[in-house]
């Protein structure tokens, strides 16, 4: 019994040692890679309408018009999903803070939707990043252009699901991507 228990603590000793260890690698990535200011449109957001997407508020043409924004690289739970989705579309209306944005285009300028595609930036944070880090999105590797900081997020998400952190937490860790879930779910 006691050489169980001691086993049980060494294991658990070396699960940090090797969160540690995977931190300092990210850590170390990310540092690695080049600093570069965005350069994009200023917007103040009106809403969020998922975890992915946000609505803006336009001044093309001096007209004050919504424009709906996809973000670029990250696929956010279906809000039917919960509690996944809605926690998604929450902490995105957290992190914008009724604060403006920087929208950032890439290669792609808009989706099948006609919508904008763009990185969202605040405050020198890249959003879309944050909300991969966290555990609110996954990673959407897409066969389009849009591939940036594409690195940037594959490394926040290894890290979120080293830590188990959001949709990662092994207690209640989401079952389905949201690609799948949408496709099993379409009317």
């Amino acid at each position: 019994m006691k050489n169980e228990a001691i086993l049980s603590i060494i294991n658990y000793q070396l699960l940090m040692l090797y969160r540690l260890f995977a931190i300092a690698l990210c850590l170390l990535l990310a540092s690695c890679q080049k600093l570069e200011m965005p350069q994009g449109t200023i917007a103040k957001v009106e809403r969020a309408i998922s975890g992915q997407t946000i609505e803006v508020i336009s001044t093309a043409d001096k007209i004050a018009l919504l424009e709906q924004i996809r973000l670029i690289g990250i696929d956010a739970p279906d809000l039917k999903q919960q509690p996944w989705g809605e926690a998604a579309k929450q902490r995105l209306e957290q992190l914008i803070g009724g604060k403006k944005v920087l929208l950032e285009s890439d290669i792609e300028e808009k989706d099948q939707f006609d919508r904008k595609l763009a990185y969202l930036w605040q405050d020198q944070m890249l959003l879309n990043e944050q909300l991969v880090k966290e555990g609110y999105v996954l990673v959407s590797v897409r066969s389009s252009g849009n591939t940036k900081y594409q690195e940037r997020l594959i490394n926040a998400q290894e890290w979120a699901r080293l830590m188990g952190k959001g949709l990662w937490n092994p207690e209640r860790a989401l079952r389905q991507t949201p690609a799948e879930f949408r496709q099993q779910n379409q009317k």
